[in-house]
Parts: structure tokens; C-alpha cells; sequence
């Protein structure tokens, strides 16, 4: 078991086919009790309870600040510490660069990348008093390749603030023992791609995949689970591609 006796909190892990809620189950069966927050407090506790005993679930918008403060002392209160936090929280919009307007350009980055830097300065002081800790940010494959998948530029942008933003943590946050690292997943089979994308679409795609296939959330959660373990113990600052080789670089 990877994660006995770890506490982890993951954000946008309610939806049942996510990669957030792929990752709790893989955390969950390897030892981890799981805090998922997610906007839907039904949704989130329903996907807590699907786990076992001694998980919880929570609302929280990750792009406002009370919300994220007031459900991190909720799961600390409740767990005593926090030694995992996977942002995974993300929207994404398939607009062209002359289609993006400000309301666009704030709700992508909101949620994208202040998210990430909300939530993991709310985590930051509990894991510096432990002096123990894991960041995992969820990044993206249109970071790296400048989109051209789903994504419009501002969430290339944004995610490509999220790699920015981990690696900066990772340098300052090394000397209080809290490891900082990023995964870029690939084009990877959800309710949101799946929904996106006509056959012919997708098996264009998947010619362009050396693996031959789409990506499943089960595979970015096999990689947060071995970020999030004992086993990544001196990876600080580094970007884990999950794309079946669609980017190798």
C-alpha cells in the first residue's frame, strides 16, 4: 500500500469518469483517505462515499479564496494534516484567439491556474508544520503543443502558467521538505473529450498517438499515485507527460 496513512485532498474529483475521481479511487484503494472538493456538495460527498468509510467530500469553488481557506480547514479539522493535494480542478473552452473575450479569459484562468496557486497556498502552511508534502498540478499536453485539440490559447496559457507556477513552488517550497511537481496529460478519454469528438475525429487523433489509443483517466491517476508516493521521494519541479507519446520532446 503506497499511500497508508497519507491524507490527500483532490479538487474537480465528483464527475464518475474523471481523471479526479480515477485518481481518488487509486489514492483510496492504496491506503489514502481522500478529501474531494468539487462546486457540487452532493456530488462531492456521493463520490466520497463510492470510496468507503472515512472520506470526505466537500463544496468549493478553487477560484475563491474563502471557499478554498474554509474547506481546507474543514479537511484538516477532519483529518489532522494533509500530505497530498492534487489540483486537478480545470475548465477548458474550444474558442479561436479572436473568439476570446474577457469574461473567457477570467473564468480559464480563475479556475485553471489561481485555482492552483489558491489551493496550494492554502495547503502550504499544514504540509511546511509537518515538514512533509506533495503538490501535483494538473497541466496539459496544450501547454507544451500550443493547443490545437480542444482547448482555445487562453487555456494553453493557463496551463502553461500552471507549469510555470509548480516549478517556481517547487524551488522555494524544497527546504521545507514539500515536493512540487506537474503531469501533462494527453488527449485522454472522459465525458468532457468524449463528447467533443466525432469517430472520424478521434481516430485521426489516435494515428498520431504512438500508443495507438486514447489515454484513460486511470493512467494520469497511476501517475499522480506515483508522485503523490514515497516512490517520486527526490522528484521536486518536474513535468510527467501522459500522452501515449502524441509529444515527445
Amino acid at each position: 500500500m503506497l499511500l497508508t496513512g497519507k491524507f490527500a485532498v483532490i479538487t474537480g474529483a465528483a464527475s464518475a469518469r474523471g481523471i479526479g475521481r480515477a485518481t481518488a479511487q487509486a489514492f483510496a484503494d492504496q491506503g489514502a483517505r481522500v478529501a474531494i472538493l468539487d462546486l457540487d456538495a452532493t456530488a462531492a460527498a456521493e463520490a466520497a462515499a463510492s470510496l468507503g468509510e472515512g472520506h470526505l467530500g466537500l463544496a468549493a469553488n478553487v477560484a475563491d479564496e474563502a471557499q478554498v481557506r474554509d474547506a481546507i480547514a474543514q479537511v484538516l479539522a477532519q483529518f489532522g494534516r494533509i500530505d497530498v493535494l492534487v489540483n486537478n480542478a480545470g475548465i477548458t473552452q474550444p474558442v479561436k484567439t479572436l473568439e476570446i473575450t474577457g469574461a473567457d479569459y477570467d473564468r480559464i484562468l480563475n479556475v485553471n491556474l489561481r485555482g492552483t496557486l489558491l489551493m496550494s497556498q492554502a495547503v502550504i502552511p499544514a504540509m511546511r508544520a509537518q515538514r512533509a508534502g506533495s503538490i501535483i498540478c494538473m497541466s496539459s499536453v496544450s501547454a507544451q503543443r500550443g493547443g490545437g485539440i480542444f482547448g482555445g490559447p487562453h487555456y494553453s496559457a493557463a496551463k502553461a502558467g500552471v507549469l510555470g507556477l509548480g516549478k517556481a513552488m517547487a524551488r522555494e517550497l524544497g527546504p521545507d521538505n514539500i515536493r512540487v511537481n506537474s503531469i501533462t496529460p494527453g488527449l485522454i478519454h472522459t465525458d468532457i473529450t468524449g463528447g467533443l469528438m466525432q469517430d472520424e475525429r478521434r481516430h485521426a487523433i489516435i494515428e498520431g498517438i504512438p500508443l495507438g489509443r486514447l489515454g484513460e483517466a486511470r493512467d494520469v491517476a497511476n501517475a499522480a499515485l506515483f508522485l503523490a508516493s514515497d516512490l517520486s521521494s527526490y522528484l521536486t519541479g518536474i513535468t510527467l507527460d501522459v500522452n501515449g507519446g502524441m509529444l515527445i520532446h
